[in-house]
């Protein structure tokens, strides 16, 4: 009862075919490749990018002085309960 049979899938099948046609499934079936091969690049890609960038010396980071005080700036302290 669980499991689908080969013809429960060839009628759903039947069924997607007949009411999307075989243009829209084509043009799907090149969209969905077409992302998937970007995805792969896109990683390959990023990887290629880690390598360097741990390479290189990061940037300097601007440390906020602490005199300066902003009008949307809450001054808290966060404390510990023992």
């Amino acid at each position: 009862m669980g499991s689908f049979s080969v013809w429960h899938w060839l009628i759903v099948l039947l069924v997607v075919v007949l009411i999307f046609g075989t243009k829209k499934l084509k043009n799907l079936g090149s969209d969905l490749g077409g992302a998937v091969k970007g995805f792969k690049d896109g990683v390959r890609d990023g990887s290629a990018d880690e390598t360097t960038t741990t390479t290189t010396a990061a940037p300097p980071q601007q440390v906020a002085s602490r005199n300066t005080v902003d009008a949307n700036t809450v001054d808290v302290e966060a404390r510990h309960k023992p």
